[in-house]
């Protein structure tokens, strides 16, 4: 076994029980490092609930991420040849962004205040040089998921590129996978049971507009149980319950009718 893998045994109702599985794994060095820089971030989090506080522990590690140095000196706003590179400076730092979610009308201003320096830190992880590696990945979302959503199950995997709206109203239990690129819009709240499935792409909503009112807003929750799948590419609709184990298949849409 090269010292890039994890041998882990198949388990006992396994088909296969004698096969093993070999995770892909860092190199000792790199992982310690991983696990390092992840649990001082959880503390950080941890220890500092202010908007203006988490700000800056987004803008200082962004800094490192993109620029390859701590944030610190002054601005030349006068060259207009470094025009650029200060609007992207001035972007690492939360406090200069703003997010679509930010303009509903049903945000809570006090909860998103608290969530949005971290909403965009996990956007602008996954763009950084670093976001595709998936060891580090998986558990830096679930790292800061912990100070994102209502719960944060264990053992939880979430892929590159998933979506989220507010954060703050989303529970995902113990053992959910949510595969790259899918959408959680969490207007109001949406619940993940203990090892669902989220396919690649697919789109969980839980609003949706009146049928003779398209300005007027319905917000319901969605609910997905425990082991159910949905498929790459399906919409769930806005007030939907799907049963434990339910399977809604790929290009699929799920509702509560």
């Amino acid at each position: 076994m090269s010292m890039g893998e994890q041998t882990i045994e198949a388990p006992a109702n396994h088909p296969s029980r004698e096969q093993v599985t070999r995770l892909p794994q860092p190199q000792p060095e790199a992982e310690e490092l991983y696990r390092r820089w992840l649990s001082f971030l959880d503390e950080e989090f941890s220890r500092h609930q202010a908007p203006e506080r988490r700000a800056e522990i987004v803008r200082d590690q962004l800094f490192q991420l993109y620029l390859g140095r701590p944030h610190g000196g002054k601005l030349n706003f006068t060259l207009t040849s470094e025009l650029p590179l200060n609007v992207l400076q001035l972007s690492l730092d939360p406090a200069n962004i703003t997010l679509e979610a930010g303009h509903y009308p049903d945000v809570d201003r006090e909860r998103f205040a608290k969530s949005k320096p971290l909403l965009w830190f996990w956007i602008m992880f996954d763009r950084s040089p670093i976001g595709l590696n998936h060891w580090l990945g998986i558990r830096f979302r679930c790292m800061l998921g912990r100070h994102l959503f209502a719960k944060m199950g264990k053992g939880v995997r979430i892929d590159h590129g998933v979506e989220l709206t507010y954060g703050y109203n989303l529970s995902i239990d113990d053992g959910v996978i949510v595969r790259q690129r899918a959408l959680l819009d969490d207007r109001a709240e949406i619940y993940l049971g203990q090892g669902a499935v989220i396919g690649n792409y697919a789109r969980i909503y839980s609003h949706t507009h009146e049928k003779d009112d398209y300005d007027k807003l319905i917000f319901a929750p969605t609910k997905i149980g425990a082991r159910a799948r949905v498929g790459a590419h399906t919409v769930v609709l806005a007030g939907t319950d799907m049963a434990e184990g339910a399977i809604v298949g790929p290009q699929g849409t799920a509702d509560d009718q």
